[in-house]
């Protein structure tokens, strides 16, 4: 079986092939390899840009970047940059936020746990706004809110109970879900009279989510039509569709833009009668496809009658999304990228796992050997955030591209990092 030519619509925004040779930003791929080393994670910065403004200009209304998706303090300024504001979903993430610059009033607070420690954070940061997720953190809130403090603003998530056309481990919007609070038995309704009436909330409107990497927009419809009963009569100012939209990971898959999610998702809000502001948080859409992850060809081994393995220099620590979810990728060589791929190998992480599978049935050029760089598209989302130092790797630096200059955003861990925190 063979392959040809990388699908190059799956590659960031400014990519170009120089002498078979890919470039990002106007930078090689290879040099950049090179100079900072493998595995990293290398962004096309004009991407994330163009991304960002695109999903300000998708939702007017308001539009949250979902910083769980990939979050330093460069992402965060490009984002704030560009109109959005940022939505971080623990102490952690609000911390990287606001170290960026970005000012408090311009943060989503999200959590379906969140502990007092982080809601005093919240509140003595003054956090824009605060997404509650349940009974518990309305206590908790009130507990923490005194008279002579400013009430926060806050979003009730509710949980349609609506199934997402996804992976069941990206389903949120279920019955059977820790996230958010159910229509049934009145649940939504009590969450929302309580807000309302609470002297340590200012209710502002209703937040969902069904999930992630839904490529069907009506899931998103099926949302809308349900809530906008709840959402009209609660007297919302916001409505938060929340974020999901899928990308295309693989050959023969495709998506729609974020300006055409945002134009379906307001136009069926309309139609529902809904007059609240609708917002929502864009996260894999707007840096999935931004970035390539580069590795170095350290083995390849042939088991005769079975198949070729071929090992790369990160793996499970740098991308966890095919042991979780099954998540397919395509693989290319950087040196030749538009070449005809007739290797049919197994990518694999040097973890100590069997499981440490990258790309189960990949193919690459003939010319592929060992100290050859490999690249896979579509790494922006969930690598770098999901990253582990498993077996003690070191985790992967990020460089961002453009305009032919490639500048190192998030240093690659040192060996001495690994034990900064070891006080035995």
């Amino acid at each position: 079986m063979t392959s040809g030519p990388l699908d190059q619509g799956l590659l960031p925004q400014t990519a170009t092939v120089v002498g078979g040779r890919l470039s990002v930003g106007g930078c090689d791929v290879v040099d950049v390899a090179e100079r900072f080393g493998t595995p990293l994670f290398l962004y096309d910065e004009q991407h994330l840009i163009d991304r960002c403004r695109e999903a300000a200009g998708a939702f007017p209304d308001g539009v949250a970047y979902a910083s769980k998706a990939f979050l330093c303090r460069a992402m965060a300024r490009i984002a704030y940059d560009a109109g959005m504001s940022i939505d971080v979903a623990t102490g952690g993430e609000l911390y990287v936020a606001r170290s960026a610059g970005i000012p408090a009033e311009r943060l989503v607070f999200h959590g379906s746990n969140k502990s007092t420690a982080e809601l005093q954070m919240a509140l003595e940061e003054g956090v824009g706004t605060i997404v509650v997720d349940s009974f518990d953190e309305m206590d908790r809130l009130e507990a923490l809110v005194s008279p002579v403090t400013a009430r926060p603003s806050v979003l009730i998530r509710l949980n349609p109970g609506i199934e997402a056309h996804t992976h069941q481990f990206l389903q949120t919007g279920v019955v059977d879900s820790k996230f958010g609070l159910p229509l049934a038995e009145g649940l939504a309704e009590s969450a929302i009279a309580r807000a309302k009436a609470s002297s340590a909330m200012n209710f502002r409107g209703i937040h969902v989510h069904v999930g992630s990497q839904v490529f069907d927009v009506e899931s998103f419809a099926q949302t809308v039509h349900s809530l906008a009963p709840v959402v009209n009569a609660a007297g919302a100012e916001e409505f938060s569709i929340g974020g999901g939209l899928g990308v295309a990971y693989v050959e023969g898959e495709s998506s729609g833009s974020i300006t055409q999610w945002g134009a379906a998702v307001r136009t069926v809000a309309a139609e529902a009668g809904i007059t609240a502001r609708v917002t929502a948080e864009p996260g894999r859409s707007v840096v999935a496809q931004a970035a390539v992850t580069a590795y170095t060809v350290g083995t390849i081994k042939k088991v005769p009658g079975v198949r070729t393995y071929l090992s790369v220099d990160g793996g499970m620590s740098d991308n966890p999304r095919p042991v979780l979810y099954g998540s397919g990728y395509e693989a290319a060589l950087a040196s030749h990228i538009d070449a005809n791929r007739p290797l049919d190998v197994r990518i694999v992480g040097k973890h100590c796992e069997s499981g440490d599978v990258i790309i189960r049935d990949a193919f690459l050029p003939a010319e592929t050997a060992v100290g050859g760089v490999v690249v896979t598209p579509v790494t922006g989302a969930y690598g770098h955030s999901m990253g582990s130092n498993y077996n003690k790797v070191l985790r992967p630096p990020v460089v961002f591209a453009m305009a032919g200059e490639a500048r190192l955003v998030v240093e690659r861990e040192a060996y001495s990092d690994l034990v900064l925190r070891d006080v035995g």
